[in-house]
């Protein structure tokens, strides 16, 4: 009872925080906000906190407050929960596919609220500055602007703060430790493409804002006069151009023409973010800065922890080459590290390249595989084929190699077992897009599990019958009975008529399958090598408010320090500063000293947090070792994928060849078993084509699927849509 009411309290005090930090974006554009704030501002002026302490107190700290919150309502969950069945209409709204383009993908319902009330905010922002702008114009004292021109100029000026706004979330989906997402069970995965969308409008607005202004710099003969200019105060022009041109460049190399040809130019080119955020900061000055620090500061602290985790070195126990050119790779975890189904891991093979990471779905389900976690990778472009490569020289060179060493970071995944919450499960694979259903489907199978849906319908479509080979991993669930997994697969193999060994049933295609399995002279006590995952939740919720306070202590500190006047007699400078006989100390320092006060406060506070993440990485794994030494080492049972027992009683699974599956007609089938209402979750994992059909097959029916049972009693059945991703 007592857990179930922190509960309650936390999710009370994170809608609070949501609601008051987008309060705060609302009012800030009014007149009355602006005037407040500045009486704020200059009576924090004069006290120990500083002016830097109130704007980070009121603009940066409610979204990193909102984090820490939710670290320890993550904290509280029980292990991958799964939602209660009776709450899934409103799931069922929200994420029904509203648009299907090539273009920009599949959008939900709930995603194009909330981007409608996002572009709302900004035509209000933007209207609120412009409209109090034109009562107030003052002309420029280095321009010689005419009416228009001025209004031009104003207007320009007033797009920087869009894409501001753009910028102050453009982090947020990309954080994998801190994500708020896992909040909504948002998978990282799918959170990208908002990531995607806040850039892209980013550089929209930074380039109408910046070119405008070059633009009114050009016909008035300052562009060589203002481009370059320092100034002591205000803005730097010349740092607002380096942002545009590094942002520019970024979103170019982005782009999916580039970036699915040429990864490592978009990979390496992304990293000049920080110049990116350095010139920002110099541009827009440190005022404008606090709005957008909360995801600068958790992306900091975010990437410093996978950092650490990341100079953990694993090791490879074993990998299985498959005939399609499909590898499967073994390696050790901490039995007590538990993920969801459909989580991914980022893995780096020194032995290939130093600094490629790359993600891959777990087909392995921690519920059966205490001591081992398993990969599987197709190999398509030049790092996986040399990974490929490599073990394929290994198991056919006399001198076998001792290990191959990796390293990783995640697992990442969903907060809860989502998929349990449906009644029936539909999935539709392509290709190498099966693999989070391997993951999946042994999570069902799992003995322990107490509920599941009752029916379970797989579609998976490949080019060829080598391909089929990836089911291996699942064949003792696919042709073995279980008590509570009704399971049934269809094959459809598009390219080709019939297998070349002369097999027609599936379970005989997989008897005779070719697999090659490699074991790697490791370490009799391969537990010395375990992947243990990310921290826990409270101890990530600790290191982001150490991390805080030590920003908040330096900034504050450095400020006392370089801006001394700050906290001088009070009464004695306000009264200077009315009668205009004294500036005040932000205008005596010049811009950039409070600009690098918090560049080094970040600094300090990230390095701080990543030595502090060290030393609990450190005791973690000396309190592994003793313990490993004081226990058996439990190694994981073979596999042997050749034995698969005809069993007469179970159905065979169909395979079709020389056609695509037909989904309208494999759901009308599929739903004729069905009783009553139903919920069906639809999972899709594929080819952007392949989504985009199955996300059509949803939409057309917005009341539900009818079906007619033996009563001739109309029916509804609801499908519920969900994309996953293979690799980002």
């Amino acid at each position: 009872m007592a857990k179930v009411l922190t509960l309650l309290v936390l999710r009370l005090l994170m809608n609070l925080l949501l609601i008051g930090w987008i309060s705060l974006w609302i009012v800030k554009p009014t007149t009355l906000w602006i005037q407040s704030w500045r009486q704020a501002e200059d009576t924090a002026k004069h006290t120990f906190f500083g002016y830097n302490g109130l704007n980070f107190a009121v603009f940066s700290f409610p979204p990193i407050a909102l984090s820490i919150v939710g670290l320890i309502y993550l904290s509280l969950l029980p292990q991958h929960h799964h939602p209660t069945r009776g709450g899934r209409s409103a799931a069922i709204t929200v994420s029904r596919p509203a648009i299907i383009n090539s273009f920009i993908g599949i959008v939900s319902c709930f995603e194009i609220l909330a981007l409608l009330l996002f572009l709302l905010y900004l035509a209000w922002n933007f209207y609120a500055r412009v409209s109090n702008d034109f009562k107030k114009l003052m002309p420029v004292k280095t321009l010689n602007l005419n009416l228009w021109q001025l209004k031009y100029y104003r207007v320009a000026t007033r797009f920087g703060l869009l894409a501001e706004a753009c910028l102050a979330l453009l982090l947020f989906p990309v954080l994998r430790g801190f994500s708020m997402f896992r909040l909504l069970n948002i998978e990282f995965a799918a959170s990208v493409k908002y990531h995607v969308w806040f850039g892209t409008g980013l550089i929209f607005f930074s380039l109408v804002h910046g070119g405008s202004t070059l633009f009114i710099w050009t016909i008035t003969h300052h562009i060589e006069e203002e481009i370059w200019k320092w100034q002591r105060t205000g803005r730097v022009y010349v740092a607002g151009l380096i942002s545009l041109v590094t942002g520019l460049l970024m979103w170019i190399t982005s782009l999916p023409q580039i970036r699915r040809k040429n990864f490592e130019v978009f990979y390496y080119t992304h990293h000049l973010y920080i110049v990116f955020l350095v010139a920002f900061l110099f541009h827009a000055g440190d005022r404008h800065f606090y709005w957008v620090l909360p995801g600068i500061f958790l992306f900091g602290l975010d990437k410093i922890l996978r950092i650490v985790q990341s100079r953990s070195e694993s090791c490879v126990l074993s990998a299985n080459l498959f005939s399609c050119k499909a590898i499967e790779l073994v390696l050790p975890k901490d039995p007590r590290l538990n993920y969801a189904p459909s989580s991914f891991i980022f893995l780096n093979i020194p032995l290939v390249s130093r600094f490629q990471w790359h993600p891959f779905s777990i087909i392995s389900s921690s519920s059966v595989d205490k001591h081992t976690l398993s990969i599987m990778m197709k190999c398509e472009g030049d790092w996986t084929n040399s990974v490929y490569n490599k073990v394929e020289e290994a198991a056919n060179s006399e001198m076998k190699i001792n290990n191959i060493t990796v390293r990783v970071e995640g697992p990442y995944g969903p907060a809860s077992v989502d998929f349990l919450r449906y009644d029936n499960l539909f999935l539709v694979a392509g290709g190498i897009g099966i693999t989070p259903f391997l993951s999946i489907l042994q999570e069902l199978a799992c003995k322990n599990r107490l509920k599941s849906p009752k029916r379970v319908q797989l579609v998976f479509a490949v080019r060829t019958f080598q391909d089929l080979n990836m089911l291996l991993p699942v064949s003792s669930i696919l042709f073995n009975p279980t008590n509570n997994l009704n399971l049934k697969l269809k094959v459809f193999v598009t390219q080709e008529k019939k297998p070349s060994n002369g097999t027609t049933t599936l379970q005989e295609f997989l008897a005779q399958s070719q697999v090659q399995s490699i074991h790697f002279k490791t370490d009799e006590d391969y537990s010395r090598f375990p992947i243990r995952g990310p921290e826990n939740f409270r101890w990530l919720a600790t290191l982001v408010l150490i991390t805080v306070f030590t920003f908040l202590g330096f900034l504050i500190g450095l400020s006392h320090f370089f801006i001394p006047s700050e906290h001088k007699n009070h009464s004695g400078i306000v009264k200077l500063t009315a009668s205009g006989a004294m500036k005040t100390a932000k205008e005596k320092v010049p811009s950039w000293v409070p600009d690098l006060i918090i560049i080094v406060s970040y600094v300090i506070a990230i390095t701080i947090g990543g030595l502090a993440a060290t030393i609990l990485q450190w005791r973690g794994k000396h309190r592994e070792a003793q313990r490993m030494s004081k226990e058996e080492v439990i190694k994981p049972e073979e596999r042997n994928f050749t034995e698969l027992k005809p069993i007469p009683l179970i159905e065979e699974h169909e395979i079709h060849t020389g056609e695509r599956p037909k989904l309208e007609e494999i759901m009308s089938e599929f739903e004729k078993n069905l009783r009553g209402w139903s919920s069906i979750g639809v999972l899709v994992c594929g080819p952007e084509s392949m989504k985009e059909d199955v996300a059509s097959m949803c939409r057309k029916w917005p009341q539900g699927f009818g079906v007619e049972d033996s009563g001739r009693n109309r029916m509804k059945m609801n499908p519920n849509f969900h994309s996953l991703n293979f690799n980002l």
